[in-house]
């Protein structure tokens, strides 16, 4: 029996060796850190994506224009192709006939509920928006390039655009152009012409900036200013545009004037001794082949970058409903053309002088005045003071 037990023992003993010798270790267990406040708030962002904002645009003429309409629909596509916003593009045409729909599209898209945001531009709508942003207050709506619309709804936000600023820009571009004679089609009178649209502080905004950087860069050139009165008359552009070249020797017209400002184009093309300047859109690309190769470059509002602005900021947190935004170089709302012919003809100390005006723009080492809310004739006073 003792001898029995004995073995039990050691075959007990055998096995516990090979249990412990087989067991595969488990590794230690550390102990998980405690989460800090802003850990908590990084995996929060990290599980929660952004808004995804559905938006309307609503096009008061058509796609193709190569303009506003077609810069604010690439700025909302590359939205939506960034994942941040989906989007529909309404086009209600541009004719007498179709301003009826114009109303009745943004009553019927504001009544369905569907948008985050009902996005739509020009001057033509503030008055159709005022109605029905009046009507639906819940909704939420968007205006470029407006320089009317303020405050008068609280679910409105309207984006306008430092065209003093541009202005600015294609002054000092002018001036320095205008002084280098060895530019082709560049005589030794220091003049240049500004045609606008309407003597009306909007197109005197653009003219204010224009003068300071003129005089800034040279102040011996003369700005020769007139006004069509009208933004479809090309005849008459084309007409003050001849009389600026022939008459007083201008070599660089910039055209503010909607379609009349292509009437400058054509006195420029024509007349084989001058330059044009185009603006709100790159118009070497938009105007006839004679007119873009002496459009030396164009001051730009950037309506599709401003609309990526205004998702930044709501998904920043900052609202702006209820307000007029003014974009100047900083939030991308405006620039000038700097490659094609600005590169091809303008000599190189000219593109640094330019670069070298939109660093300290942006940086406000520079602070442009501007003809809005300007009471005191300010821009009125330059003007008459700058006439050859």
């Amino acid at each position: 029996m003792k001898k029995f037990v004995a073995i039990l023992l050691s075959l007990l003993m055998v096995l516990a060796i090979v249990a412990c010798t087989t067991k595969t270790e488990e590794p230690a267990k550390t102990e998980e850190p405690a989460k800090t406040e802003e850990t908590a708030k990084t995996e929060e962002t990290a599980e929660t994506p952004a808004k995804v904002y559905n938006v309307a645009h609503l096009v008061n003429g058509n796609l193709g224009d190569k303009s506003f309409f077609d810069s604010a629909e690439s700025g909302l596509k590359a939205l939506e192709e960034a994942g941040r916003i989906t989007h529909k593009t309404i086009e209600m045409g541009g004719t007498d006939e179709d301003q009826p729909k114009w109303l009745e599209t943004l009553y019927e898209v504001a009544g369905s509920g569907e948008y985050d945001l009902i996005v739509c531009g020009t001057y033509q709508m503030p008055d159709y928006l005022k109605e029905v942003a009046t009507k639906y207050p819940d909704q939420k709506f968007a205006i470029y390039d407006d320089s009317t619309y303020v405050g008068e709804n609280a679910n409105v936000v309207n984006i306008t655009y430092r065209q003093n600023d541009m202005g600015y820009l294609i002054g000092v571009f002018a001036a320095a152009m205008t002084s280098d004679t060895s530019v082709p089609n560049m005589n030794e009178q220091k003049v240049v012409g500004f045609i606008g649209g309407v003597d009306s502080p909007v197109i005197n905004d653009f003219l204010y900036g224009f003068l300071k950087g003129v005089q800034d860069t040279d102040p011996e050139v003369k700005v020769d200013t007139r006004y069509v009165n009208s933004y479809v008359d090309t005849a008459t552009a084309k007409e003050m545009a001849l009389s600026m070249i022939n008459d007083n020797g201008a070599d660089i017209i910039w055209g503010v004037a909607g379609l009349s400002g292509n009437g400058a184009a054509e006195a420029a093309a024509e007349s084989g001794k001058a330059w044009f300047i185009g603006v709100d859109s790159d118009q070497e690309l938009t105007l006839p082949e004679a007119q873009a190769a002496i459009t030396l470059t164009s001051g730009l509002k950037n309506v599709g970058q401003s609309l990526i602005w205004l998702i930044d900021e709501l998904d920043a947190g900052n609202e702006h409903w209820g307000t007029m935004v003014n974009l100047g170089l900083n939030e991308g709302g405006v620039g000038v053309v700097t490659d094609k012919n600005f590169t091809k003809v303008a000599p190189q100390s000219v593109q640094d002088t330019v670069n070298a005006a939109i660093a300290k723009v942006a940086a406000g080492e520079i602070v442009v005045p501007s003809a809005i809310g300007d009471t005191e004739g300010g821009v009125e006073a330059l003007r008459n003071s700058m006439m050859p």
